[in-house]
């Protein structure tokens, strides 16, 4: 009989022999749950990217372009193909029809010819990569535009200031939020005695709990009119408003992972700093904070992801206007304001419900980028200080 050559040869066969069917069964099922998040994340991302792969690669049906009409007196000389495309019917749809329900229908056909915009941009594919990311010159305009309007004759759908906006309210929620977050959090694992830690780390992560809706009720009602009266700038509901209250939904995050990497340091770092005189404020920033850099990097990351991401409170206090400016006091637009405001008003399998399918997929696939560098680098600097003394 072969014996075990190693320690870990012999736990591993230990192990074996001690694992029962009902065992064994539990585990398995463990597995199967604490794997079953991955599977819904990738179903609703494959579900997504399915109801905009005709806008991201390019096979999206024109709906826009005019066609030229068919006279009614021309229905007896067609083939019955050419007239079921001409008519976009499908075969049971044009077996069931009579003649003179087909005549109605290029009826309808002339109707919509005569009442469609006749100008240039009429025939353009709109839900083009050429429109969708770069400035154009539509009938009207003096210069070249990004323009998002999707309700008009002819539907522009250009993304740069639904993007534009995103990044900007972000931006605005993150220079808001990471200073408050970050000195929390220093303040908290290294400064505060235990008595205050215990009551201010709750009550900061208290503010996860509030619901977003609440925060751009606050942000709409109270906050909107405190600014305006206090800098004076036209628009009531703009980027600065709804960054702020952003920022405050994004506190939280950013403030629990920052002192958990800043608590995960050593605590021999700080009794070396200490030895040499150091004083708390002097090796908490110098020693503690270089060392779990990292680990706030990760949170800032993870709070972008949580920014980008957020609907309610930027559908309620940005103002929902798609203009293309950096300037904070003035109304922006975000994709997730987008999406919430239009997919329901929208027709199932037109072009602009795939273009905001295709707007989900761009923000599923930043924020997951967002997430995963944030979880990557937090991991990283919990096996770098996790060291273990000999």
């Amino acid at each position: 009989m072969n014996q075990p050559n190693s320690t870990g040869d012999w736990n591993s066969l230990t192990r074996k022999r001690q694992i029962q069917p009902a065992d064994w069964i539990a585990e398995k099922n463990i597995f199967a749950v604490s794997l079953s998040p991955i599977i819904v994340v990738f179903l609703i991302f494959l579900f997504i990217t399915r109801e905009a792969l005709p806008i991201l690669v390019g096979t999206a049906k024109d709906q826009m372009t005019v066609e030229e009409p068919i006279p009614v007196d021309q229905i007896d000389n067609m083939a019955p193909q050419k007239l079921q495309a001409y008519l976009g019917l499908t075969s049971q749809e044009f077996d069931e029809m009579d003649r003179e329900t087909l005549i109605l229908l290029m009826e309808v056909k002339l109707e919509e010819f005569a009442e469609a915009p006749q100008d240039k941009d009429a025939k353009l594919d709109t839900t083009h990569w050429r429109y969708l990311l770069f400035p154009y010159q539509w009938t009207g305009y003096e210069t070249p535009q990004y323009i998002w309007q999707p309700v008009s004759q002819i539907q522009k759908y250009n993304i740069i200031p639904l993007a534009i906006g995103s990044l900007k309210t972000s931006l605005v929620a993150l220079i808001f939020s990471v200073p408050i977050a970050i000195g929390a959090a220093i303040y908290v694992s290294q400064l505060a005695s235990p008595g205050i830690r215990e009551w201010v780390k709750p009550l900061i992560e208290m503010l996860a709990g509030i619901p977003s809706v609440v925060l751009g009720f606050f942000a709409l009602i109270v906050m909107a009119t405190t600014l305006q009266s206090l800098f004076g700038y036209p628009s009531r509901l703009n980027t600065l408003v709804a960054g702020i209250a952003l920022g405050l939904a994004v506190i939280p995050i950013i403030f629990s992972i920052a002192e958990d990497a800043l608590s995960s340091v050593p605590q021999s770092f700080r009794h070396a700093a200490f030895a040499l005189g150091s004083s708390k404020w002097q090796a908490a920033y110098s020693i503690v904070l270089p060392a779990a850099l990292p680990g706030i990097f990760a949170a800032v990351m993870l709070g972008f992801g949580r920014a980008i991401g957020e609907t309610m409170i930027v559908l309620m206090a940005t103002g929902n206007a798609s203009i293309v400016s950096w300037n904070i006091f003035d109304s922006t637009r975000t994709i997730t304001a987008t999406i919430a405001a239009e997919l329901a008003e929208t027709v199932f399998g037109s072009q602009h419900y795939r273009v905001l399918f295709m707007l989900g997929t761009i923000l599923f696939a930043v924020t997951f980028v967002a997430n995963l560098v944030g979880d990557i680098i937090l991991h990283r600097l919990k096996r770098r200080l996790n060291v273990k003394p000999l």
